[in-house]
């Protein structure tokens, strides 16, 4: 049965291509890429001939069908700009087609940006979230970031030169003056890691260009506000003096910023 191979390509530098890529891109029918130009480069480089179609987010849906009709009649390599498809990147819908007609979907592994910059952040890499591109738009950016206001774990999210300021203020606004490390341009020639604080990197970009991928340190338990004695003491003061649950709960959470659930099993222990 014809097969859907996922196949990650180089960030920047064409060397950190795999051997097993090279042999699948060299076997496979077809090639979908998401920009034919970029892809001939690599493979030029590497004298493979094998014809390619463009699958981008601009014909995702108008050529679906037309690369799963391919796959009736063999392989097809579907890669996207660079890195790994599907990951901010086309190709999502395609091995979701693929998987539903029982095509077998294989990954061939490689080059990610994301743990790319991860592993190369100085920032904790045991738990980490990806958040993908932010919002063009200021509100709904800040909006995701104040979802995730409190989450512990390393952020990882890409942006463009363009807004990256616009986005490195937003950031300091809702997160904090957090440590982060800015990545741009990884594996190519003007490649640079920037570590310090999210106000220090905003002096320091002050003409962004490139493609860049933010490591932002997430809110670690040293952060955590603490339900404490005179906490609890305050609780216990507003039930005695009658105030509603609801209120006292509020109240203290906007000035502690505990959270409502916390507060709330204390003020049902106090019962």
């Amino acid at each position: 049965m014809p097969i859907l191979y996922v196949v990650a390509t180089p960030i920047g530098n064409l060397e950190d291509i795999s051997l097993r890529a090279l042999s699948i891109l060299r076997e496979v029918k077809l090639i979908a890429a998401e920009d034919t130009r970029r892809t001939k480069r690599l493979l030029t480089t590497y004298d493979i001939r094998t014809p390619m179609t463009s699958y981008h987010e601009r014909n995702k849906w108008s050529k679906l069908d037309y690369i799963l009709d391919c796959l009736e009649d063999g392989d097809v390599a579907l890669v996207s700009d660079a890195g790994t498809p599907g990951m901010s990147d086309p190709g999502y819908e395609l091995i979701v087609s693929a998987s539903q007609r029982g095509i077998p979907v294989v990954p061939i592994p490689g080059p990610s940006v994301i743990i790319t910059a991860l592993v190369v952040s100085g920032l904790p890499t045991g738990r980490f979230i990806y958040l993908g591109f932010l919002p063009r738009k200021a509100s709904s950016r800040r909006r995701l970031l104040e979802s995730v206001a409190d989450e512990q774990g390393t952020m990882v999210v890409l942006e463009a030169p363009h807004r990256l300021l616009a986005a490195l203020h937003d950031i300091l606004l809702t997160l904090g003056d957090r440590k982060i490390a800015v990545c741009r341009e990884l594996t190519k020639i003007y490649e640079e890691v920037f570590r310090g604080t999210i106000s220090q990197a905003i002096e320091h970009f002050t003409e962004p260009r490139g493609e860049f991928t933010l490591v932002i340190e997430g809110k670690g338990e040293k952060d955590k506000p603490l339900l404490t004695e005179d906490i609890e003491k305050q609780l216990h003061h507003m039930r005695r003096s009658g105030v509603m649950a609801k209120e006292a709960i509020a109240r203290l959470a906007g000035e502690t910023g505990l959270s409502k659930k916390e507060l709330y099993q204390a003020w049902l222990r106090l019962s």
